[in-house]
């Protein structure tokens, strides 16, 4: 078991031990946000057709030449609509009435939109000079047939599935949402609805990454609230893990006579692989495997939990769910506002995202306290401040990512 290690080297540990689980096959109407498990490869082309963009009529190039200077009379030869094959082979001095995505006839190469033409019944007289290609959208424009629409790991979006529907792609393979466990330990919690008078807390940590989990493509489940005591942790743990693909705990892990949730993890044979990291807030953490399904203990502070589960938990959770790339992506982010305390290790700050002047910015919140959930309110960033720096200042540039 590893100790005080870095969040980065804490959460490789955890990926190493990461697989996807297992794929299943949804209807086509029920795969958003869903995570393809296999490249989707377009099986034709779309459009299948060459087809007109515009409502006019579809005529020989060639036969238009210096019509700007003499217009040209077409005879229409047949009418087009969407949907219509044409039959007839457009020839010299004839054209075709077509509409809006309808198929170009044989003999056509150009198409002039109806409100540069001047029609007659039969005929129709062109005041411009077309080019060869002009104003038709050919096969495979949109999409060649081999093609790599997405690759797996891809997150379904609507683009995604209408693509897969211009393919006949009805019941695309996705890989299954895992399942989380969901403990929390403490004497002192109690449910949200439960009037909160005393020496007790209303259990936030469950809410919080409940939300969270959700969020990221995979389902929640709330084994239960265990009390300090080994005995209580362990039987929820094994619970969860008969149940579950992976668990997560918060509470009883830091280092008091009451942290027994390692002690718990021993008991029913989890191997512990981490405990404790170096980064504020977070650091109370404690990571380990048991029968290949990953058990991960955070603290019972919530924005600390909430932290750890940024930083280290949420990489796994997507390489679980099959999601690649499954790395947080970082990018530069500048402070609106100051930050006063040192951090001797990494410091981990929530805030949101301002792009007003066309840069990134990030406007932390006032209180980054480790209890604090308030400061999660509308997060929707967070910046890394370097290990060993002391205040910072507004206008810095640090590490930041979405979240």
């Amino acid at each position: 078991m590893k100790t005080g290690i870095s969040y980065e080297e804490a959460k490789q540990i955890l990926l190493s031990l990461t697989e996807p689980v297992e794929v299943e096959t949804i209807d086509l109407d029920q795969c958003y946000g869903r995570v393809i498990s296999e490249n989707i490869v377009a099986l034709e082309n779309v459009p299948s057709f060459d087809r007109s963009p515009y409502d006019g009529y579809a005529v020989r190039a060639c036969d238009t030449v210096r019509a700007d200077q003499k217009p040209v009379v077409f005879n229409i030869k047949e009418y087009i609509a969407a949907g219509y094959h044409p039959e007839k082979l457009i020839g010299k001095g004839e054209a075709a009435r077509i509409m809006t995505g309808g198929e170009i006839p044989k003999g056509a190469d150009a198409v002039i939109m109806q409100e540069k033409v001047s029609a007659e019944e039969g005929t129709v007289t062109l005041f411009n000079e077309l080019s060869p290609g002009e104003n038709i959208i050919y096969a495979g424009e949109d999409v060649h047939a081999g093609e790599i629409l997405a690759s797996k790991g891809s997150i379904i979006d609507p683009g995604l599935a209408g693509a897969m529907a211009a393919q006949g792609i009805t019941s695309p393979k996705v890989f299954r949402r895992p399942v989380i466990g969901l403990i929390s330990v403490g004497n002192e919690l109690v449910e949200p609805e439960v009037n909160a008078e005393g020496p007790i807390i209303r259990d936030t940590n469950r809410t919080i990454l409940t939300s969270a989990i959700l969020k990221n493509r995979c389902i929640p489940r709330f084994i239960g609230t265990a009390k300090d005591d080994v005995g209580s942790i362990a039987g929820l743990l094994k619970e969860g893990l008969r149940d579950c693909d992976m668990v997560l705990l918060t509470g009883g892990v830091s280092v008091g006579d009451l942290d027994l949730t390692p002690t718990a993890m021993k008991n029913i044979g989890c191997q512990l692989l981490v405990k404790g990291i170096k980064i504020k807030p977070g650091m109370a953490c404690c990571y380990g495997i048991s029968e290949n399904k990953l058990v991960c203990g955070l603290s019972g502070n919530p924005a600390a939990a909430f932290t750890n589960f940024c930083m280290v938990i949420l990489p796994v959770l997507r390489k679980l769910a099959g999601q690649y790339p499954f790395e947080t992506a970082m990018f530069p982010i500048t402070l609106i506002n100051s930050f006063p305390k040192a951090s001797g290790s990494t410091r981990i700050l929530r805030g949101t995202l301002d792009l007003s002047d066309g840069t990134c910015r990030m406007k932390i919140f006032e209180n980054q306290g480790n209890i604090v959930i308030r400061s999660a309110i509308g997060c929707d960033v967070m910046a890394e401040i370097p290990p060993g720096s002391g205040p910072i200042k507004a206008g810095t540039v640090l590490n930041g990512f979405l979240i």
